[in-house]
């Protein structure tokens, strides 16, 4: 399986992030697989008119192409002519490019959050009317429109994450490789279900002060961060504290938020991301799937049974209670 990888408007951090793939590296799991990258601006020798040649050779169907990655909103300003990004010595506008390429790959991958809804590089009123490939925030219809489908039957493949955890990236790869990736294997925004059916509050270290609700009230601190900090790990898809990044860490094991960076429009949440907006001291952002009468009885119980270790070490920057130790029964 080939693959053509493009960064249109984006930062360029899920390449970064897919670098960061260990045991085996991501060079050597793709050569493993039988996946061969015909070019990546990043990872490839080729450039200049070798890869004017390539682009022009897929777009006749000299060259298959079996999966297209982009990474990075699609600009479609000014005017809706695309001119605003130029792919470098070709004259053409990346929005052009991406859409007659699409035509001919069997598979669409949008690589980030950027790629899938518009990211972070529609925030702060959007002045290059970019949007993702098949979305436009949380709008079926980017510069593809809704029923929009590729060679081999399957809408755009939205690998959401800002950045993505590497081994979505390659677990995607690998899937379509083998022929496992169906459309009931995407959820209602076309993301991977291996990792979009997972809470990022799944496993989240911080679980133990989120039960009792006792929470951190500044960064530094290790209580949950629902209540007061913005965290939406409860509300946000993604396994990212089942598979830590790098084997390690994640968002909320690092003491920040979850901000749900894999879902459209995380990118301007009109509040500030580390503030968790209330009414009348209720979280506006409740828990997936949980009643706000649930939720204000549960919480009201919780805390009024938290033990005094979990209070204290919640406004804490580490552990300063300790666990009781219990002599076992004899």
């Amino acid at each position: 399986m080939n693959v053509l990888w493009l960064q249109a408007s984006g930062c360029g951090g899920c390449t970064m992030s897919l670098l960061c793939a260990e045991n085996p590296n991501v060079f050597d799991l793709l050569a493993g697989a039988g996946i061969s990258m015909l070019w990546h601006p990043a990872f490839s020798r080729a450039s200049g008119a070798e890869v004017r040649a390539l682009l022009a050779a897929i777009v006749s169907g000299e060259q298959q192409l079996d999966v297209l990655c982009v990474e990075g909103a699609i600009a479609r300003g000014p005017h809706g002519s695309g001119r605003y990004h130029i792919l470098s010595g070709t004259g053409v506008p990346m929005l052009k490019w991406v859409q007659d390429l699409a035509l001919r790959a069997q598979h669409v991958v949008a690589v980030g959050t950027c790629a899938a809804y518009g990211g972070v590089t529609t925030a702060g009123g959007n002045p290059s009317d970019a949007v993702g490939l098949q979305y436009d925030g949380a709008h079926a219809g980017g510069i593809f429109p809704a029923e929009f489908r590729t060679r081999a039957g399957l809408p755009v493949i939205n690998i959401a994450g800002c950045p993505t955890h590497p081994d979505w990236v390659t677990e995607t790869l690998l899937l379509l490789t083998s022929g496992a990736l169906s459309v009931g294997d995407l959820d209602a925004l076309a993301r991977p279900r291996f990792y979009a059916d997972h809470l990022v509050h799944h496993a989240c270290p911080k679980n133990e002060f989120y039960e009792y609700k006792a929470s951190a009230r500044a960064l530094s601190q290790i209580g949950c961060m629902m209540e007061h900090l913005g965290c939406v790990g409860t509300q946000a898809v993604g396994d990212c504290n089942i598979r830590p990044w790098n084997g390690d860490g994640s968002c909320t094991r690092g003491g920040y938020p979850c901000i749900a960076c894999t879902s459209p429009e995380f990118e301007e949440p009109r509040h500030a991301f580390t503030e968790t907006p209330k009414i009348a001291g209720i979280p506006v952002g409740l828990p997936s799937d949980m009643p706000k009468a649930w939720f204000m009885a549960l919480a009201s119980l919780s805390k009024a049974a938290t033990p005094a270790r979990i209070g204290q070490n919640a406004v804490s920057d580490r552990i300063t209670v300790p666990p009781t130790l219990r002599k076992p029964h004899r």
